[in-house]
């Protein structure tokens, strides 16, 4: 039976716990939580070579634990404590009025370097087992004017809340490290960084928080063992870390250290991505690195009917079992073994409409793929390269989806089944190590067999900022003849002053089929100032290259791309934050004749409001060369020619922390032989309570050409309900009309013990004629399954 306790207004039972607390008899209690260690208040002595590795002022002098110097650098001291913290969100501790808090935030945006106009104390702690970070989070505002309207785990509308944060650079070596942050109703979110950027929001570690009410705020303690994370060997060393503090109502991002207004793109949250700029922590003993063992069994049952299968399926029964390990074959250095392996807990793809003649990117979501991914990304650069799991605008050489997925996610897709893997990653020295080995399983019915699929990274930091590496990646069985077919490049990324970056890349591949002309290349400047942007890009990808492993939008090609920005900041006004206008010119030309193929150039005017609005108004002029007929419905098949049109856009944004956010755009113009009118509503998001949101997404397309008229309707809406922190029932619910299908897929996720998961998923597919009820007689496929695991650690 599942017993649900009362929450309290910070997502957890704190009331409970209170309770537990007051009828405890002090006698039962034995040593008092939050104690500190004997000299830890007064300690002030730090090994030399360790002081003259700082990049930032000297050490606090005890009882200080903070200094900071003119230019806004840095250096704090976590405290040792002689025993952990009672984690309630209640900061009764002794630590809390023995030890000073870390405060005196900077503004990163509105107003770079000002004091954060409301105030944050944090404490920096640990004893042998855990880091403890916490905070009084102060706010002028009542409750009620606090956004904070989110309780699930990673997702982007937590962004959008009011939040604090610690970032941890746990190697010093100021351009990787561990994000961890949540928001006044306790909820989770954790993200890998790499490269200072490269964002993975899907790495789950096993870590805690709780939260709670002061009068004149909120408060936070997170709990984050040493074994979730990784480091040097134990005793003194120096830690990069970061706190931050976002004020969704004010739009205003403050940082421990001084950010650049530029870092991150002018974004406030982003500047959490500058971890050169971060503080330095010392005084923080992890204990000796253990070998880190985790075991994740799983077991799933359920009944599938798939009507398009061979054989075809009608509520058959399944189950199976398998488990991910984890293993540390390095304090530094982790192996994670996968047999096989399940993701039928995973959310379906959101559907797309493509009006263009290239491959549409759809993310990952599988969890084994997802932790440590940004290793094996190829020529990304810093914050300005996007996630990991997004598309760039060169060929990516190693995307996990061609391991376990064959066909068009917005079309047929089928599941290849997963025998088992291993991966390893991790730092050796200056080096970032990554290796993938996957088996899959022969499938009938995607046409495949059973094929190996491997890949090999290695990065090497180089200078402040930069890096160079190499990648492999091998296919055992080729898709387009018999043999295996390779992949491998070397590529460097060079980050200068504040705002200056250079990625450049050389990779070929090896295909059964092909011998030379299978080269790809790239040179990429960008100078990304908050007041001028300038990007100078070009990539070529020749006619033979096909990387088998990875991703491309288009192939046989030579693109170059120039774009300038002007974005001045309007000094006293009180609704305008950011004026840009931006400009560009992105010319495609085929590798092999030279023959102009796409050519666009486009005026961008936006303005962004102090409330985090946007209003925006662009012009695309554009070209395109068709060498073959381009079907681009199904009735309508575009004839081989030039086709020269032009539209504009007119969108506006609501910031995330409206209770009703979300993009209303409306384009009109010509388009390929015609005119197109879209209307789209677009990341949009109704906070109907805390617990419960809807997040509905609307294209409209009305496509009028000489060769036929056709309109394409895409409508997704997703249903979130969350009844604490580690529960939540999700629902999304899908029609595309370019295949004529309706979709739902409904998930219960319960972490019913930190990194345990509990989840009952139901699936369904079925043709329908347009938006009117469903045919009875349409089902394509259902499922419904329930997956549990548990896990162990060693």
């Amino acid at each position: 039976m599942l017993l649900l306790l009362p929450l309290s207004p910070t997502g957890g039972v704190l009331a409970q716990a209170q309770d537990d607390r007051s009828q405890a008899s002090p006698a039962a209690e034995g040593p008092r939580p939050g104690q500190v260690a004997p000299g830890a208040l007064t300690a002030t002595a730090i090994d030399p070579a360790l002081a003259a590795a700082i990049d930032g002022p000297p050490p606090p002098v005890g009882p200080a634990v903070m200094n900071r110097d003119a230019d806004g650098r840095t250096t704090v001291r976590a405290i040792r404590l002689a025993t952990g913290i009672r984690l309630d969100g209640v900061l009764d501790e002794e630590v809390y009025g023995a030890v000073p808090p870390i405060t005196d935030f900077l503004q990163q945006v509105p107003v770079e370097g000002a004091p954060a106009t409301e105030r944050t104390e944090a404490w920096i702690m640990f004893d042998g087992e855990n880091v403890y970070v916490s905070a009084r989070v102060h706010d002028s505002a009542p409750e009620s004017e606090w956004v904070a309207n989110e309780m699930r785990r990673d997702t982007n509308q937590l962004r959008q809340n009011d939040t604090f944060t610690v970032f941890f650079d746990t190697f010093y070596d100021r351009r990787n490290g561990f994000n961890f942050y949540t928001n006044p109703l306790g909820a989770r979110a954790d993200q890998q960084f790499t490269n200072e950027g490269n964002p993975n929001g899907d790495w789950n570690p096993v870590w805690d928080v709780r939260t709670g009410r002061f009068d004149g705020g909120w408060t936070a303690e997170m709990e984050i063992p040493f074994k979730t994370l990784r480091y040097r060997g134990g005793g003194a060393q120096l830690w990069g870390v970061q706190l931050r503090r976002g004020v969704r109502r004010k739009n205003e991002w403050t940082y421990l250290t001084r950010i650049p207004i530029s870092a991150g793109g002018g974004r406030g949250a982003a500047g959490i991505f500058r971890v050169s700029a971060g503080a330095t922590l010392v005084g923080i003993e992890p204990p000796e690195a253990s070998r880190l063992v985790e075991i994740k069994p799983y077991a799933i049952g359920g009944v599938t009917t798939d009507r398009h299968s061979i054989p075809i399926q009608e509520n058959d029964g399944s189950g199976a079992f398998g488990a991910d390990v984890k293993m540390g074959i390095t304090e530094n250095l982790t192996a994670d073994f996968t047999y096989n392996t399940d993701f039928a807990q995973v959310e379906v793809d959101e559907q797309q409409v493509n009006l263009t003649r290239f491959s549409l990117f759809f993310p990952e979501k599988r969890e084994f793929f997802l932790e440590g991914r940004g290793i094996f990304g190829f020529a990304r650069g810093g914050v300005g390269a996007g996630s990991p799991g997004e598309p760039s605008d060169a060929p990516t050489l190693f995307y996990s989806r061609r391991i376990g997925l064959e066909g068009d996610p917005n079309n047929v897709q089928v599941v290849v089944p997963i025998h088992g893997g291993a991966r390893m990653t991790g730092k050796a020295g200056a080096f970032d190590v990554g290796a993938l080995s996957i088996q899959t399983e022969e499938s009938p019915e995607a046409g495949t067999a059973s094929t190996n699929f491997t890949v090999l990274r290695l990065r090497r930091d180089i200078l402040r900022r930069s890096s160079v590496g190499g990648i492999f990646t091998n296919r055992s069985v080729s898709q387009v003849g018999p043999g295996s077919s390779q992949a491998y490049g070397v590529d460097g990324t060079f980050s200068f002053f504040e705002n200056l970056d250079f990625v450049t890349y050389y990779a070929r591949t090896r295909t059964p089929l092909a011998d030379g002309r299978d080269a790809s290349y790239q040179g990429r400047f960008d100078y990304g100032g908050d007041r001028y942007g300038l990007t100078v890009n070009h990539i070529a990808v020749e006619e033979n290259f096909l990387p088998e492993i990875g991703f491309m939008t288009r192939d046989n090609y030579r693109r170059t791309n120039v774009s300038g920005r002007f974005s001045p900041r309007p000094q006293g006004s009180a609704l305008v934050r950011r004026y840009a206008l931006e400009a560009g010119v992105d010319y495609f030309t085929t590798a092999d004749r030279g023959f102009v193929e796409t050519r666009e150039r486009t005026v961008d005017f936006s303005t962004e409001f102090h409330n985090s609005d946007q209003f925006e108004v662009s012009l695309t002029n554009s070209y395109e060369l068709l060498q073959e007929p381009f079907r681009i419905s199904k009735d309508v098949v575009l004839p081989v020619g030039g086709y020269g049109f032009t539209a504009g856009t007119v969108s506006y944004t609501l910031g995330g922390q409206h209770r009703a956010s979300g993009g209303l755009a409306f384009t009109a113009g010509t388009f390929w032989s015609g005119d197109i009118r879209t209307l789209e509503y677009r990341q949009g998001r109704i906070n109907v309570s805390n617990q419960f949101s809807v997040e509905p997404t609307i294209s409209f397309n009305d496509i009028d050409l000489p060769e036929g008229d056709f309109n394409t309707t895409l409508v997704s809406t997703r249903f979130n309900f969350a009844f604490n922190p580690r529960m939540f029932f999700s629902g999304l619910v899908q029609y595309n009309s370019s295949n004529d299908r309706w979709s739902n897929n409904l998930r219960l996720r319960w972490e019913y013990s930190p990194g345990s998961e509990l989840f009952v998923v139901y699936t369904e597919e079925r043709d329908v004629g347009g938006l009117r009820p469903i045919r009875v007689d349409g089902l394509r496929n259902r499922g419904f399954v329930v997956k549990l695991n548990r896990l162990f650690r060693l």
